[in-house]
Protein backbone atom coordinates (compact mmCIF):
# COMPACT_ATOMS: atom_id res chain seq x y z
CA UNK A 1 0.00 0.00 0.00
CA UNK A 2 1.34 3.41 -0.82
CA UNK A 3 0.19 6.10 1.15
CA UNK A 4 1.11 9.89 -0.62
CA UNK A 5 3.35 12.25 1.21
CA UNK A 6 0.97 14.58 1.78
CA UNK A 7 0.74 12.06 5.08
CA UNK A 8 3.41 10.60 7.57
CA UNK A 9 3.71 14.57 8.52
CA UNK A 10 4.12 13.81 11.96
CA UNK A 11 5.43 17.59 12.56
CA UNK A 12 2.59 19.35 11.08
CA UNK A 13 0.38 16.50 13.47
CA UNK A 14 1.89 18.00 16.47
CA UNK A 15 2.32 21.60 15.91
CA UNK A 16 -1.62 21.78 14.60
CA UNK A 17 -2.62 20.17 17.46
CA UNK A 18 -0.43 22.70 19.89
CA UNK A 19 -1.98 25.83 18.06
CA UNK A 20 -5.63 24.73 17.93
CA UNK A 21 -5.45 23.34 21.78
CA UNK A 22 -3.43 26.26 23.54
CA UNK A 23 -5.28 28.96 21.57
CA UNK A 24 -8.34 27.24 23.10
CA UNK A 25 -6.85 27.17 26.10
CA UNK A 26 -6.16 30.79 26.18
CA UNK A 27 -9.40 31.23 25.55
CA UNK A 28 -11.22 29.27 28.72
CA UNK A 29 -8.47 28.71 31.03
CA UNK A 30 -9.75 25.64 32.61
CA UNK A 31 -9.70 25.50 36.19
CA UNK A 32 -12.12 22.90 38.09
CA UNK A 33 -11.89 19.27 37.36
CA UNK A 34 -14.90 20.14 35.10
CA UNK A 35 -13.28 22.79 33.10
CA UNK A 36 -10.26 20.42 32.43
CA UNK A 37 -12.74 17.66 31.73
CA UNK A 38 -14.32 19.66 28.94
CA UNK A 39 -11.27 21.23 27.63
CA UNK A 40 -9.71 17.52 27.42
CA UNK A 41 -12.55 15.60 25.50
CA UNK A 42 -12.00 18.98 22.99
CA UNK A 43 -8.10 17.92 22.49
CA UNK A 44 -8.60 14.61 22.12
CA UNK A 45 -10.96 15.50 19.33
CA UNK A 46 -8.63 18.07 18.15
CA UNK A 47 -5.51 15.26 18.21
CA UNK A 48 -7.63 12.47 16.54
CA UNK A 49 -8.33 14.87 13.68
CA UNK A 50 -5.11 16.20 12.73
CA UNK A 51 -3.44 12.53 13.19
CA UNK A 52 -5.75 11.48 10.29
CA UNK A 53 -5.42 15.05 8.42
CA UNK A 54 -1.42 14.84 8.38
CA UNK A 55 0.04 11.37 9.75
CA UNK A 56 -1.95 8.21 8.99
CA UNK A 57 -4.96 8.63 6.93
CA UNK A 58 -6.69 5.57 8.82
CA UNK A 59 -10.41 6.53 7.69
CA UNK A 60 -9.36 6.38 4.06
CA UNK A 61 -7.28 3.57 4.28
CA UNK A 62 -10.48 1.36 5.49
CA UNK A 63 -13.23 2.94 3.57
CA UNK A 64 -10.36 2.94 0.17
CA UNK A 65 -12.39 0.19 -1.61
CA UNK A 66 -15.49 1.76 -1.54
CA UNK A 67 -14.03 5.15 -2.49
CA UNK A 68 -12.53 3.89 -5.30
CA UNK A 69 -15.63 2.67 -6.70
CA UNK A 70 -17.38 5.98 -6.45
CA UNK A 71 -14.77 7.99 -7.02
CA UNK A 72 -13.01 6.19 -9.88
CA UNK A 73 -9.57 8.08 -11.19
CA UNK A 74 -8.95 9.70 -7.67
CA UNK A 75 -6.28 9.45 -6.09
CA UNK A 76 -7.64 8.61 -2.49
CA UNK A 77 -4.40 9.25 -0.79
CA UNK A 78 -3.91 12.80 -2.28
CA UNK A 79 -4.58 15.16 0.24
CA UNK A 80 -7.08 17.16 -1.42
CA UNK A 81 -9.62 13.27 -0.88
CA UNK A 82 -9.15 13.65 2.55
CA UNK A 83 -11.89 16.81 1.98
CA UNK A 84 -14.68 13.28 2.28
CA UNK A 85 -17.45 14.83 1.87
CA UNK A 86 -16.22 16.22 -2.11
CA UNK A 87 -15.17 13.48 -2.60
CA UNK A 88 -18.06 11.46 -1.55
CA UNK A 89 -20.42 13.63 -3.49
CA UNK A 90 -17.48 14.11 -6.19
CA UNK A 91 -18.15 18.35 -5.74
CA UNK A 92 -15.62 19.26 -8.18
CA UNK A 93 -12.84 21.84 -7.85
CA UNK A 94 -10.90 22.98 -5.10
CA UNK A 95 -12.19 21.46 -1.76
CA UNK A 96 -10.22 24.60 -0.39
CA UNK A 97 -13.02 26.53 -1.79
CA UNK A 98 -16.44 25.44 -2.04
CA UNK A 99 -19.11 26.34 0.09
CA UNK A 100 -18.91 23.66 2.36
CA UNK A 101 -15.03 24.82 3.34
CA UNK A 102 -15.92 28.53 3.41
CA UNK A 103 -19.37 27.06 6.01
CA UNK A 104 -16.51 24.93 7.87
CA UNK A 105 -14.34 28.36 8.53
CA UNK A 106 -17.30 30.55 9.51
CA UNK A 107 -17.89 27.92 11.85
CA UNK A 108 -14.98 27.38 13.60
CA UNK A 109 -14.27 31.19 13.23
CA UNK A 110 -17.34 31.74 14.89
CA UNK A 111 -16.49 29.26 18.18
CA UNK A 112 -13.40 30.43 18.84
CA UNK A 113 -15.01 34.32 18.57
CA UNK A 114 -17.70 32.88 20.98
CA UNK A 115 -15.34 31.03 23.26
CA UNK A 116 -12.97 34.51 23.46
CA UNK A 117 -16.30 36.96 24.29
CA UNK A 118 -17.68 33.67 26.69
CA UNK A 119 -14.08 33.99 28.74
CA UNK A 120 -14.05 37.86 29.02
CA UNK A 121 -17.37 37.84 31.11
CA UNK A 122 -16.92 34.89 33.34
CA UNK A 123 -13.27 36.05 33.94
CA UNK A 124 -15.28 38.78 35.35
CA UNK A 125 -18.12 37.56 37.01
CA UNK A 126 -15.60 35.17 38.89
CA UNK A 127 -13.12 37.84 39.75
CA UNK A 128 -16.43 39.49 41.34
CA UNK A 129 -17.59 36.40 43.08
CA UNK A 130 -21.13 36.86 40.84
CA UNK A 131 -22.90 34.44 38.09
CA UNK A 132 -21.79 35.12 34.50
CA UNK A 133 -25.39 36.32 32.78
CA UNK A 134 -24.05 39.04 30.43
CA UNK A 135 -22.49 39.53 27.15
CA UNK A 136 -23.01 35.89 25.30
CA UNK A 137 -24.12 34.63 28.28
CA UNK A 138 -27.13 37.19 27.87
CA UNK A 139 -28.62 34.83 25.07
CA UNK A 140 -27.26 31.60 26.20
CA UNK A 141 -26.36 29.88 29.67
CA UNK A 142 -23.65 28.19 27.93
CA UNK A 143 -21.69 29.95 25.49
CA UNK A 144 -18.12 27.98 25.86
CA UNK A 145 -19.83 24.56 25.50
CA UNK A 146 -21.46 26.03 22.06
CA UNK A 147 -18.34 27.20 20.99
CA UNK A 148 -16.25 23.93 21.46
CA UNK A 149 -19.17 22.37 19.45
CA UNK A 150 -19.27 24.89 16.41
CA UNK A 151 -15.22 24.56 16.59
CA UNK A 152 -15.76 21.00 16.07
CA UNK A 153 -18.21 20.73 13.81
CA UNK A 154 -16.79 23.09 11.48
CA UNK A 155 -13.73 20.53 11.37
CA UNK A 156 -16.32 17.87 10.67
CA UNK A 157 -17.42 19.96 7.58
CA UNK A 158 -14.01 20.13 6.20
CA UNK A 159 -12.07 17.05 7.05
CA UNK A 160 -14.25 13.88 8.52
CA UNK A 161 -12.67 11.09 9.99
CA UNK A 162 -15.06 7.83 11.32
CA UNK A 163 -13.29 8.34 14.63
CA UNK A 164 -14.34 12.03 15.17
CA UNK A 165 -17.66 11.69 13.88
CA UNK A 166 -17.80 8.51 16.75
CA UNK A 167 -16.38 11.06 19.02
CA UNK A 168 -18.77 14.31 18.11
CA UNK A 169 -22.43 13.18 19.64
CA UNK A 170 -20.46 11.55 22.82
CA UNK A 171 -19.03 15.05 23.25
CA UNK A 172 -22.17 17.06 22.41
CA UNK A 173 -23.77 14.47 25.06
CA UNK A 174 -21.07 15.48 27.10
CA UNK A 175 -21.42 19.11 27.34
CA UNK A 176 -25.24 18.69 27.91
CA UNK A 177 -24.72 16.75 31.10
CA UNK A 178 -21.80 19.13 32.16
CA UNK A 179 -24.25 22.23 30.89
CA UNK A 180 -26.98 20.19 33.33
CA UNK A 181 -24.57 19.69 36.52
CA UNK A 182 -23.09 23.24 36.16
CA UNK A 183 -26.67 24.56 36.05
CA UNK A 184 -27.84 23.08 39.57
CA UNK A 185 -24.47 24.46 41.20
CA UNK A 186 -25.03 27.39 40.13
CA UNK A 187 -28.50 27.55 41.28
CA UNK A 188 -27.39 26.48 44.53
CA UNK A 189 -24.95 28.85 44.86
CA UNK A 190 -26.79 32.10 43.47
CA UNK A 191 -30.16 30.91 44.47
CA UNK A 192 -33.34 32.89 43.19
CA UNK A 193 -31.26 34.98 40.60
CA UNK A 194 -29.86 31.93 38.55
CA UNK A 195 -33.10 30.21 38.55
CA UNK A 196 -34.68 33.60 36.93
CA UNK A 197 -31.74 33.55 34.64
CA UNK A 198 -32.28 30.01 33.40
CA UNK A 199 -36.20 30.41 33.20
CA UNK A 200 -35.01 32.85 30.62
CA UNK A 201 -32.49 31.94 28.50
CA UNK A 202 -32.30 28.93 26.58
CA UNK A 203 -28.98 26.43 27.21
CA UNK A 204 -27.55 26.20 23.61
CA UNK A 205 -29.77 27.75 21.01
CA UNK A 206 -29.86 31.62 21.30
CA UNK A 207 -33.67 32.36 21.27
CA UNK A 208 -35.78 36.04 20.75
CA UNK A 209 -35.21 37.17 24.73
CA UNK A 210 -32.06 38.46 26.09
CA UNK A 211 -31.68 38.72 30.22
CA UNK A 212 -31.45 41.81 30.68
CA UNK A 213 -33.33 42.95 34.11
CA UNK A 214 -30.46 41.17 35.98
CA UNK A 215 -29.17 44.10 37.92
CA UNK A 216 -33.03 45.30 38.83
CA UNK A 217 -33.35 42.07 41.28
Amino acid sequence: MYISSSYGLWFMVVLNSVIFIMFAFSFTKPKTKRDWRSFGAFSAFIVALFTEMYGFPLTIYLLSGWLVKIAPGVDIYGHDAGHLWETIFNLGGNPHFNFLHILSYTAIISGFILLANAWRVLYVAQKNNEPAISGPYARISHPQYVGFVLIMFGFLLQWPTLLTLVMFPILVGMYVHLAKTEEKEMVKKYGELYKLYLSQVPRFIPGKRKFENYHEI
